[in-house]
């Protein structure tokens, strides 16, 4: 256990975490106890995320559960063929709360874990050789977002909160909701704002230490700066307790807002609203709706794809890209002008309003066909994921 882990959470005064739960049997001389626990502070030493590090020590720990069970207690019995049967058993693993198997995406996290793991003891030479080089991943399933919210919900959304109520936490919720809308920005991001990290003269945030521990600047709109410019100067002062630690949006009781209390609040506003289609949205999935409508709305009313990355904060063009397949709206305008099933025909000056661009010539189709066949190319030679420990 590191020194964080003994001290007590500043954001929840008075209370002590508890210790952290490594897998392994401690009686075990050599066994998989002590391997865990300097992965463990390699990946503090190497500065990954506590998120990312939580996350690992949780998946390792199901596979060392899983080999104790069945009498595996070193890594260096570990075989190829024993990890291709872990692998299967995380396929047909059934979650003990429903019954359902895990999602795709989480039996691949599970096994990137172990993965990662194998990689860590063959580095340190801890082992001969790596046993799980060529354990295989499934496949990732590219889904769209379920729904996304129209901007006549959105502000049916954030209409919802209160503003007048006496104890000014409505006021603090229509900040938080306007924020969120207007940057886009991930819970976390929202929950670890700063008061100095918003510019408010100049609309603009600085995200610090976002997802994959980058900055990034991004703007904020008018509204959103009017409201939470109400919520500094109304409400925050109530709440904050000395020593301030700065953060802009307190929780009732003086601490730092955290990003489950937030997930809850953006539930019971939904709910609020009366959204029928979103009544059964997790409250962990309530916060990315905002996102994902910050997003579409702005790619449908023209904005760049690199810009809307930039704003996102995402590494990849290709993350951004689920945008301009949920981006429906000018997809369903140009379907509407060009298809020729349609109950009554156009007629008059409104058919030529409505006429599709002048097809491509045939050199610029051939070399659009190119270069989609190339970036298919480009996507089957890479289709082994890699490993990002």
């Amino acid at each position: 256990m590191t020194a964080t882990d003994q001290t007590r959470n500043p954001r929840r005064p008075g209370k002590t975490p508890g210790p952290l739960r490594y897998a392994g049997d401690p009686e075990t001389p050599g066994g998989w106890r002590g391997y865990l626990v300097d992965f463990i502070a390699w990946a503090e030493a190497m500065h990954y995320s506590p998120h990312t590090i939580k996350n690992r020590r949780i998946d390792v720990g199901y596979f060392i559960d899983w080999c104790e069970e069945r009498a595996v207690m070193t890594p260096q019995a570990v075989t190829r063929a024993m990890l291709e049967r872990y692998r299967q058993h995380v396929f047909h693993y059934r979650r003990k709360t429903d019954g359902l198997p895990l999602s795709f995406q989480c039996q691949g996290k599970r096994l990137i874990a172990v993965r990662v793991f194998f990689q860590w003891l063959t580095r340190q030479h801890h082992l001969m050789f790596n046993p799980a080089s060529e354990l295989e991943l499934p496949r990732p399933e590219k889904r769209l977002p379920r729904h996304i919210l129209t901007i006549a919900e959105v502000e049916q959304v954030i209409n919802t909160c209160d503003t007048t109520e006496p104890t000014g936490l409505g006021l603090r919720d229509r900040a938080m909701l306007e924020t969120l809308y207007s940057t886009g920005m991930r819970r976390s991001e929202l929950v670890e704002l700063h008061i100095d990290d918003v510019d408010l003269p100049r609309g603009t945030v600085h995200v610090r230490q976002g997802k994959g521990k980058k900055d990034r600047v991004v703007p904020i709109g008018e509204r959103a700066v009017a409201w939470v410019t109400r919520y500094l100067y109304e409400v925050r002062e109530r709440y904050v307790e000395l020593p301030d630690d700065g953060h802009l949006f307190l929780a009732k009781h003086g601490e730092a807002m955290q990003g489950k209390q937030l997930s809850v609040i953006v539930k019971l506003a939904i709910e609020r609203a009366h959204l029928e289609r979103f009544q059964t949205t997790h409250p962990n999935a309530a916060c990315h709706l905002f996102r994902h409508a910050c997003a579409t709305h702005m790619l449908e009313a023209g904005a760049d794809i690199r810009y809307i990355q930039a704003l996102l904060g995402h590494a990849d063009l290709s993350t951004t890209e689920v945008y301009t397949q949920v981006s429906i709206g000018k997809l369903k305008a140009v379907h509407t002008a060009t298809h020729p099933a349609r109950l009554q025909p156009r007629q008059g000056a409104n058919a030529d309003a409505l006429a599709p661009d002048p097809q491509p010539t045939a050199d610029a189709l051939l070399q659009a066909l190119a270069a989609e066949a190339a970036a298919d190319a480009a996507h089957t030679a890479t289709d082994t994921p890699t490993i990002h420990p």
